[in-house]
């Protein structure tokens, strides 16, 4: 076989079903992966003629990952079934696209910019630590923001019980101080909001504006669009 019309099965099962490499080589190591009817080895290449199975269910490659960018609204839930009578963000898409999965989420009671996709590895490295992806948020709280509370959080962090939160605060206004923009590059459930019930303080808003690369512009609430990889 000439290996230059071969692929990695975790590169090939990757592209085909969205999940991370890291997935597909858990799964390859628990025997779930079969390729022409015999348990697949880690590192094994697939060629155009082999036959891969996933838990029995065979694989096929798929043409081109998709990148979709949409714009949550206040209300929504990013799993794919509803909680009670909230809805899902997947019902604000079409039924093609419904088979695309969060990259991260925003709970339902924040919006902004939220990214879906089938391409694992990108999720992967829009999400883990180690690539530390800037977040941006618009905030607002119930009360006026102490300095020395914006001094904490800026400069020392404030502790939670998964580790220490620290923060970049700027003010979005010059006139008041419960209206700022937080810059993080974790991801830590609910963190933000987290970090100032520590302080006293109530998040009344918070609007994610940019996700590493990816900004919303000009996206009106509800609304998605392709993208493109960056």
């Amino acid at each position: 076989m000439n290996t230059e019309d071969t692929t990695r099965v975790n590169k090939f099962l990757a592209h085909a079903t969205g999940l991370s490499r890291r997935e597909i080589d858990n799964a390859v190591s628990a025997g779930r992966i079969t390729i022409n009817g015999s348990p697949a080895a880690m590192g094994a290449q697939v060629g155009p003629d082999d036959v891969v199975m996933f838990d029995g269910k065979p694989i096929s490659p798929q043409q081109a990952y998709t990148y979709l960018m949409l714009n949550k609204p206040v209300g929504y839930v990013c799993s794919r079934r509803r909680q009670g009578d909230t809805p899902t963000i997947y019902e604000l898409l079409n039924p093609d696209q419904q088979r695309l999965k969060a990259v991260g989420r925003l709970d339902r009671d924040s919006s902004g910019i939220l990214l879906l996709t089938d391409d694992g590895d990108f999720a992967h490295q829009m999400t883990h630590p180690s690539f530390a992806k800037r977040k941006v948020y618009e905030i607002k709280l119930d009360r006026d923001l102490e300095p020395l509370h914006q001094q904490m959080i800026n400069d020392y962090g404030v502790t939670l019980e998964d580790g220490q939160s620290k923060l970049q605060l700027e003010r979005l206004s010059e006139d008041e101080r419960w209206s700022w923009r937080v810059v993080m590059s974790e991801g830590r459930n609910r963190q933000i909001r987290r970090t100032f019930a520590a302080l006293g303080y109530t998040v009344t808003r918070l609007h994610r504006t940019a996700f590493g690369p990816y900004t919303l512009e000009d996206l009106a609430s509800g609304e998605c669009r392709i993208a493109s990889k960056l």
